[in-house]
């Protein structure tokens, strides 16, 4: 274990994990972006049960007109619905969704609900497509919003979503968690517990899955690629960093599964 493999890979959590205010309140808002209130807040699946926590902070700081929670059944679903059934016995009973399942432990342990729930979604492009779908169906303000999603996808979130909506559409990122990673006894380790946390083997792969997937070439989801994305330059301590890491654990690179993708 070399001692720089939990720089890199906390150089990629840093990286994909975008996170545009310090915090989630109404001065940190107003102070970055002369807004009191989003219009909209979104949790979408395929984060951990702590983005549940982060939701019920939201509604209590009263920082968004309108709740929403998306998400169906995707290629991190079975992870949630297994942390969360170990940390609240009894509650995926009867639910098949993401959201469903957020929206039942934001009931059990804070007492809130979110105003609407999108259930039919199973990757990053059709999260936002539903999503905003579901926003003109209902007719919803959205000059603002803010989406909340794992470490890992926020920034990915954040340029599907910018694909699909105008420029005058402020985008805000607040991933669900920040993660640590420290070398402990010549192993990887998590320098703070996080609620529902993946085990460290998957956050790397869901880590290393990002990255080619952003990158703007023929390979990937930006406009010179299969155009699901808005384009983005990666520095080059971040690939540097992905170079490292992938080349530790070539295992652990993921592939996209053709059963979650777009129909």
């Amino acid at each position: 274990m070399t001692h720089s493999i939990d720089q890199s890979i906390n150089c990629l959590g840093t990286f994909c994990g975008k996170q545009d205010i310090e915090h989630l309140t109404k001065e940190a808002l107003n102070d970055t972006y002369g807004i009191k209130k989003v219009d909209v807040m979104v949790l979408f699946g395929g984060s951990i049960l702590a983005g549940v926590e982060v939701m019920a902070d939201a509604i209590q700081n009263q920082i968004a007109q309108q709740y929403i929670i998306v998400g169906g059944y995707g290629h991190t679903s079975e992870t949630l619905f297994t942390k969360a059934e170990n940390a609240f016995p009894g509650i995926s009973t009867g639910i098949e969704s993401e959201a469903e399942l957020f929206s039942a432990i934001l009931s059990a342990e804070y007492r809130l609900a979110p105003d609407y729930l999108e259930t039919k979604s199973t990757n990053c492009g059709n999260n936002v497509t539903y999503l905003l779908d579901l926003i003109h169906r209902e007719q919803i303000p959205a000059k603002s919003i803010l989406i909340i999603q794992d470490v890992a996808m926020q920034l990915r979130m954040d340029l599907t979503l910018k694909k699909h909506v105008s420029k005058d559409v402020t985008v805000i990122n607040y991933p669900a968690y920040h993660a640590e990673i420290i070398l402990r006894n010549n192993g990887l380790a998590y320098r703070e517990d996080i609620k529902g946390m993946w085990e460290i083997k998957r956050y790397i792969s869901l880590l290393l899955g990002e990255i080619p997937r952003i990158r703007d070439d023929e390979h990937g989801y930006g406009p010179k690629g299969r155009n699901f994305l808005t384009h983005i330059d990666i520095p080059v301590n971040v690939m540097h960093a992905f170079d490292e890491v992938s080349t530790h654990y070539p295992e652990l690179i993921r592939k996209a599964n053709p059963k979650f993708a777009s129909q």
